[in-house]
């Protein structure tokens, strides 16, 4: 049988598939450095844990409301108040099983055949995926190095068009680690503000910041309206496998956005909702340790990939990845990316995997220690030797 055509316009994220493949190189007894998985290798801290089992034992297991538990939503609400210095309301918030739905509920809302949007590139594949997916037209927006891989501004406005109804923003950025200036987020808002057309901005990363404070579009004079703010547990508090996202928009939106919620997951797990509520309100040390421990990491691989021949890598300003240079290489990234799992034991990703503006480029997610960090430059190092590609 044949399948439905727009399967064909479906793209994937590599991270998994390369995950794959390094797991069945383990199976064969290599030893592999993961260094291709966006995941915090920490534990989920042990009072939001604590907080699921209580929620099992006070009888959370049943369904919930599609948009979230009430008193979720009202957590939620306060949260993103307080850090984006924005009035929100429990009616704004929707709670997803992982933040990847918001992506795809606001864009199915929002955007139909022959419509642009504009998405960074490099960025999440999952963009321009779901465009593609919808029949909409991708327009990369390119982030470069020179600008701390953020957003050019005047080229963003020679991209809008009549056709423009949907504009993807990501700060801190995967897989750049690029951070959006306050005063550029605040450039952006004019160019886009009278327009028609609403903002993603995906803020995953927010907490895992080395410098200075979070800035959202959100906040900027008239923009809370057009606003999508996308946000999750996942990074910040080491829960990616409990699944738990949620996105901040205009009331309207929240209603069809729920609608989806009820026709694809009916509602996401209810402890695993009240377990979130317990992580946004309470300590945030454990939180702070992690950040300051990737940063950490973060100094060791970009000083180590820059002390080796032929690499060129940027010092992230936020999330946790490295995205060095190696358009030095004599050879295409994607091979190189490749190579290194094969032939060196090191687990990335080829920035390819990110988009056109990607390539030249590979990513490192130091979400590991320093140790392994430490062995896997050892090994990089090793390789680009042995194969005459250190110059």
């Amino acid at each position: 049988m044949a399948f439905a055509k727009w399967m064909s316009r479906l793209g994937t994220e590599t991270a998994f598939e390369v995950l794959a493949k390094a797991r069945q190189l383990e199976a064969m007894g290599r030893e592999i450095v993961h260094l291709e998985i966006g995941e915090p290798d920490f534990d989920t801290p042990r009072f939001i844990c604590d907080a699921a089992v209580e929620a099992l034992r006070a009888g959370y297991t049943h369904y919930g409301p599609s948009a979230g538990l009430p008193e979720v939503r009202e957590s939620i609400s306060a949260y993103v108040t307080r850090t984006r210095g924005v009035q929100y309301g429990p009616e704004n918030v929707v709670v997803t099983p992982g933040a990847k739905p918001i992506i795809f509920f606001s864009l199915i809302a929002c955007v139909e055949a022959g419509d642009e949007v504009i998405y960074p590139d490099p960025a999440f594949p999952i963009y321009e995926s779901m465009v593609n997916f919808l029949g909409a037209k991708p327009v990369p927006l390119k982030l470069r190095e020179e600008r701390g891989f953020s957003v050019d501004v005047d080229e963003l406005a020679s991209l809008l068009t009549d056709k423009t109804r949907f504009l993807i923003l990501n700060s801190p950025a995967n897989p750049t680690g690029g951070v959006i200036p306050k005063e550029d987020l605040a450039r952006v808002a004019e160019l886009v503000r009278d327009r028609d057309l609403y903002v993603l901005s995906d803020e995953i990363y927010s907490r895992i910041l080395y410098e200075g404070e979070h800035h959202s579009i959100a906040s900027c004079p008239g923009m809370r309206e057009k606003t999508i703010i996308l946000d999750g547990h996942s990074k910040t508090y080491a829960m990616t496998g409990w699944r738990l996202g949620y996105g901040v928009m205009p009331v309207d939106l929240a209603n069809h956005m729920t609608r989806l919620m009820t026709n694809s997951n009916s509602c996401c797990n209810v402890f695993v909702q009240r377990a979130g509520m317990k992580a946004l309100e309470g300590p945030q040390d454990e939180v702070e340790a992690m950040v300051a421990e990737f940063q950490r990491r973060r100094d060791v691989i970009v000083d180590g990939l820059n002390a080796i021949p032929g690499f060129r890598c940027a010092r992230p300003k936020g999330a946790f990845y490295a995205f060095p240079n190696v358009s030095q290489i004599p050879v295409p990234s994607r091979q190189l990316a490749a190579d290194l799992l094969d032939k060196a034991g090191v687990a990335c990703l080829s920035g390819t995997s990110f988009g056109a503006g990607g390539d030249g480029y590979l990513r490192f997610s130091y979400a590991n220690s320093v140790k392994n960090l430490e062995t896997a430059l050892a090994r990089i190092r090793g390789y680009l030797e042995e194969a005459g590609l250190a110059s």
